[in-house]
């Protein structure tokens, strides 16, 4: 068909080699800017900005937490990550000087043992992505443990967010953690 429209549009061979030429440099004009949203597209899709690039001991190091009264310092231990209190901003009872116990845990046993270098974060993954998942969390406000994942909220991975929940993530608390160190 493309060729009976040219010959019909052509008067002579001059106006055929016009047409021709027109059609090709429209037709290599199409197919560069075809190649080229194809290629801006594959690279939106298939990389990740430099934020998003998230390696699994990124979380290592000292984070303080949302309200400020405490210091968790997350390690790496065989592939999966923990976190203990190093600090608080009241570590002793206020009526006794004695230290602050776990008296919130249901556990009686477990109501004995200080709050500072109390295990809070326990068995996460890196999901190799930007994620650290399948965890849990211990409120020793509450004495409650919860599953958890935590993920940064910005490129300065200063900021993360941590998840607790019961079931499923919609039912549960977000609070956010700075980074100390």
């Amino acid at each position: 068909m493309f060729i009976y429209e040219i010959m019909e549009s052509a008067k002579s061979i001059g106006t055929l080699i016009e047409i021709i030429n027109k059609y090709n440099y429209s037709k290599m004009r199409t197919r560069t800017t075809l190649f080229a949203i194809l290629a801006i597209t594959a690279a939106f899709f298939y990389s990740k900005p430099a934020f998003s690039q998230v390696k699994g001991d990124d979380i290592l190091g000292v984070w303080l937490n949302e309200d400020k009264d405490a210091h968790i310092k997350v390690e790496n231990r065989q592939g999966k990550y923990f976190g203990n209190i190093i600090w608080l901003k009241e570590p002793n009872e206020e009526d006794t000087g004695l230290p602050k116990l776990d008296d919130e845990n249901p556990d009686p046993v477990l109501q004995k043992r200080p709050v500072m270098g109390l295990e809070l974060l326990t068995g996460f993954e890196f999901d190799g992505d930007d994620e650290w998942e399948d965890g849990d969390i211990y409120d020793p406000k509450s004495g409650s443990t919860y599953s958890c994942y935590m993920v940064f909220t910005d490129d300065t991975k200063n900021t993360l967010k941590v998840r607790g929940y019961i079931g499923i993530s919609l039912l549960g608390r977000t609070t956010y953690w700075t980074r100390v160190k």
